[in-house]
C-alpha cells in the first residue's frame, strides 16, 4: 500500500478523511482501500502517470479525462473514481499519493492496527517480511500494517517509521555517523 515517506499534508488528510467517511457509510471500506492501493501501484509503476498527476501543465479537464480512462481500465469502484475526479477538478491530483497513504492509515486504525512505513536497502523476502511483522507487533502491542519501499542508497538495514517514532538501522546512517 504505500506510498510516500513524506509527511502527510493537511489537504491530503482532509480528502482521505472524507473518503474514509464515505467508504464507511457505503460499507465498502475494504473495496475502496483495495482500489486505492491499485491506484498507488499504478502511479509508482508509471513515470508517465506520475508526471501527468504532478504536472500543472495539464488542465483540470484533461486530468479528469485521464482519471476517467484510468478508472475504466482499472475497473475502479464509483466511489474511488469520483474521488479521483474531484481531486482532478480541484487541482489536487498531485496529492493523491499522500491521500492514499492517509486513507490506509485511517483504515488500519479502524481495524485496530498501527501502520508503519518501512524503507529497505533491498526487497524483503517472505520470511523477512513475516519476521518484521512479528517484531513490529511486539513493539506496538498490536498488529501493524506496513508498506515497504526499496532505497538501494541505504546500502543495508532498514528505516522504520511508525507514528512519531523512527528507527534507523541503515548502513548509510551508521557510516555517516562515523
Amino acid at each position: 500500500m504505500a506510498q510516500s515517506a513524506a509527511p502527510i499534508s493537511t489537504v491530503a488528510a482532509r480528502y482521505a478523511g472524507s473518503l474514509f467517511d464515505l467508504a464507511v457509510q457505503a460499507k465498502s471500506l475494504a473495496a475502496v482501500e483495495k482500489d486505492l492501493q491499485a491506484v498507488g501501484v499504478m502511479i509508482k509503476g508509471s513515470a508517465d502517470l506520475s508526471r501527468a498527476i504532478a504536472s500543472p501543465v495539464f488542465s483540470a479537464s484533461e486530468q479528469q479525462n485521464a482519471v476517467g480512462a484510468i478508472a475504466k481500465k482499472a475497473k475502479l469502484s464509483g466511489l474511488v473514481e469520483n474521488f479521483l475526479r474531484l481531486a482532478a477538478k480541484n487541482r489536487r491530483l498531485s496529492s493523491v499519493p499522500q491521500m492514499i497513504t492517509a486513507f490506509g492509515n485511517l483504515a488500519a486504525a479502524s481495524r485496530g492496527e498501527a501502520s508503519a512505513e518501512v524503507t529497505s536497502a533491498h526487497a524483503l523476502s517472505a520470511a523477512q517480511t513475516k519476521e518484521l511483522a512479528a517484531t513490529l507487533k511486539s513493539v506496538a502491542g498490536k498488529d501493524v500494517s506496513f508498506n515497504v519501499a526499496v532505497d538501494p542508497s541505504l546500502l543495508g538495514g532498514l528505516i522504520v517509521k511508525m507514528g512519531s517514532r523512527q528507527i534507523d538501522t541503515s548502513l548509510r546512517t551508521k557510516l555517516s555517523s562515523l
